[in-house]
């Protein structure tokens, strides 16, 4: 068992990013048994869930003329237009069915401002914005978080990174996350997280 400190941080692992969801991870849904198994080895076990209101600004399709994946300027800075994804209530929002979720200690629940999107576990992407679970770890005295989840390099990194500037150590499981890889994203964020000080592991070294 990990120490009481220790946090497995488990992101969007929910049916619309693994196969066949709107905004589909590839091979995002083999992540599932090794998030399963981890979860019996650590005190706090924290799951996030995407949760847009169906008029979210980050849709594609709510702006006029939008291709999905094209940039839109809004008013915290560039942000990605996707495809319609975990909208509040609907199946593509819920988290796969073979996850296991009834021992975890607390889901954060993010993007369900409608004029904001959220990434990262800690902050929605205004970067002001707090979703309350660094408070909620350092009150558990939690000093490092592993993270496992969907997608590396994207709300998997957004957390890593925000983690490691809020003070905690942050490890990357990297068998247990999976990346969409857009334009290269998946090697921009492995080094950039190498080099803000991130550790790597995997699965089968915890």
């Amino acid at each position: 068992m990990i120490g009481e400190d220790t946090a497995l941080l488990m992101i969007d692992i929910q049916n619309d990013f693994c196969p066949a969801g709107a905004l589909a991870v590839d091979d995002g849904d083999a992540i599932i048994p090794i998030v399963n198994r981890l979860q019996s080895l650590f005190h706090v076990r924290i799951l996030t869930q995407d949760w847009h209101p169906h008029h979210h600004s980050s849709f594609a399709d709510n702006h006029e003329a939008a291709e999905p994946f094209s940039v839109r300027k809004m008013h915290y800075g560039d942000q990605v237009l996707w495809p319609r994804h975990c909208v509040q209530g609907d199946h593509g929002a819920q988290f796969h069915d073979q996850l296991k979720t009834h021992d975890v200690d607390l889901i954060v629940r993010k993007g369900f401002r409608p004029s904001i999107d959220s990434y990262s576990a800690f902050f929605e992407n205004d970067r002001k914005t707090r979703t309350g679970l660094a408070g909620y770890l350092k009150e558990r005295d939690v000093r490092s978080i592993y993270v496992a989840g969907l997608a590396t390099d994207f709300c998997v990194y957004y957390s890593i990174m925000d983690a490691l500037d809020l003070g905690f150590d942050a490890v990357l499981i990297t068998d247990a996350c999976r990346a969409i890889d857009l334009d290269g994203s998946l090697d921009i964020a492995m080094a950039a997280m190498k080099a803000r000080g991130a550790k790597f592991t995997t699965s089968e070294k915890i």
